[in-house]
């Protein structure tokens, strides 16, 4: 048997850890709820210990193959022309789908009126963040300590510093070859740990999916079954919609091979809910399974994690409709077009972590002037829904960065186009080991 589950696929074994771990925590929630011994030592203990060491070690790879890869697909550009038309690019890209999505979210809220005759009272409140200005954006882009803005894990910033060290290399002559050439190494011993993470992965998603349906509220979701389903409807319209209909046009690939590469990353960012945890897993799918070029994935992967946050825009979309309608309070045209200016501004520099959504959605209530403690109302089916807008937003950050590639000469279409390319795990041998 232990022999069989070593030959599954990748994909086949975090599915089996997914439906395992959620047919566990319904069933301990079923026979053992109220039970003090089963909640501190198995729900608060085992499953929530071994869950969080997982996402933490996934974190724990994010920055240093950030900072490393960056660094060794900018080193190799031939001119700073190539690093600035790539960037311009993906940020259009990332900028234009968010758009688009938050777009797609209002006008389906509008269509099927989720929170119409609901009725439904605020029971807690929601403080909300002031939103940063324009201007505030562009300026925490840069670090003032990198070394800080590496210790506190600061996408953006951490971006930019390595783009520009990376320039700095190449610049560099001679001694930049040599630096070149340890970050090279570094790129490659990172890549080995991504390997070993991924051996571990079907057990940690096995505890993330038993603890979160021994908590998760069922009847919540019931409850707003509608704004549930018309959230979910137009995630998943986005996917099949805006990202394959872009894929297709700027690639002529087929889209449906890429969503099929996409499980593993898929699976990952719904399990743990986090695009910034899942980096490694989206780095190691578009350019092992997908053939995009190092020097590409390493800045376009890392950027969409922290400003392309799809998923989330369409979760601010159509709770604000449902919100508006719950307290029968009725948005002008200007305010809808708020709503999609604030939400896709604010998705900038934002992390992509698991909650950051409400954070994001009470600014961008603030600035229509309806009620930020609507927040409550949706609080209690918020978490399984952030798990689906996290699959969403590296599905997004993958299209995107296929696109670039293409458009940069650097998508190897025969890596692509072949099945079984990226498949095959790799062993570690700690036989060699003293």
């Amino acid at each position: 048997m232990f022999k069989k589950w070593r030959e599954l696929s990748l994909t086949t074994k975090v599915m089996v850890g997914m439906i395992s771990g959620l047919f566990v925590g319904i069933l301990v929630r079923m026979l053992f709820e109220g039970n003090a011994f089963v909640a501190n030592y198995i729900t608060d203990g085992f499953f929530y210990v071994a869950g969080q060491i997982f996402i933490t070690s996934l974190k724990m790879l994010v920055v240093p193959l950030i900072f490393t890869s960056i660094i060794c697909g900018t080193c190799s550009l031939s001119d700073a022309s190539t690093l600035g038309r790539l960037g311009c690019k993906t940020l259009a890209l990332y900028m234009l789908t968010t758009a688009v999505a938050i777009t797609l979210a209002i006008l389906a809220a509008l269509l099927f009126e989720p929170g119409e005759g609901a009725n439904l009272e605020a029971t807690s409140s929601f403080a909300p963040g002031e939103a940063p200005s324009l201007g505030e954006v562009i300026i925490r882009l840069f670090p003032s300590n990198p070394i800080e803005a590496l210790a506190s894990g600061n996408t953006l910033q951490i971006i930019v510093f390595s783009v520009l060290f990376g320039i700095s290399i190449a610049a560099a002559g001679e001694p930049g070859e040599r630096i070149a050439r340890i970050f090279e190494s570094m790129n490659e011993v990172m890549m080995k740990l991504v390997a070993l993470m991924m051996n571990l992965a079907p057990y940690g998603v096995f505890c993330l999916m038993a603890r979160l349906f021994t908590t998760i509220e069922v009847g919540a979701i019931f409850s707003l079954l509608k704004y549930v389903m018309v959230l979910i409807g137009v995630l998943l319209l986005h996917v099949v919609v805006t990202y394959c209909l872009l894929f297709n046009v700027f690639t002529r690939l087929n889209p449906i091979v890429f969503l099929k590469k996409m499980e593993d990353a898929i699976m990952f960012a719904f399990s743990t809910a986090s695009s910034n945890a899942t980096i490694p897993v989206t780095m190691e799918t578009v350019t092992h399974r997908m053939g995009v070029a190092n020097r590409v994935a390493s800045f376009t992967v890392p950027l969409g994690s922290t400003i392309n946050m799809d998923g989330t825009a369409i979760m601010q979309g159509v709770a604000t409709v449902f919100i508006a309608q719950a307290f029968s309070i009725d948005l002008g045209l200007s305010d809808y077009l708020t709503v999609i200016m604030t939400a896709t501004l604010a998705s900038i520099g934002t992390a992509g972590v698991p909650g950051v959504g409400l954070v994001m959605l009470a600014m961008v209530l603030q600035q229509v002037g309806l009620p930020v403690e609507g927040i409550a109302l949706i609080m209690g089916v918020d978490r399984l829904l952030d798990m689906i807008r996290s699959a969403v937003n590296v599905t997004g950050d993958s299209a995107v960065t296929c696109i670039v590639a293409k458009s940069e000469g650097a998508l190897d279409t025969t890596v692509f186009n072949n099945p079984e390319a990226g498949l095959k795990e790799e062993e570690i041998d700690f036989h060699h080991i003293r």
